[in-house]
């Protein structure tokens, strides 16, 4: 059964849980996916604001 395992992927045995306590961790993980999301409705929201000044202008 061993040599039926790929050693060059991950597999359940080798996989660790995050570190909250490394700041790497926490910046990749918790704060950029948040920071993301905030971007992307700003942008949205700007581009509405955009479009609906496009059309009272017409």
């Amino acid at each position: 059964m061993k040599l039926q395992i790929p050693t060059e992927v991950p597999n359940p045995s080798n996989n660790t849980p995050i570190d909250l306590s490394n700041i790497f961790d926490v910046l990749l993980f918790i704060v950029a996916p948040l920071l993301l999301v905030v971007f992307y409705f700003l942008h949205r929201k700007k581009g509405k604001e955009n479009a609906d000044s496009k059309k009272e202008d017409i």
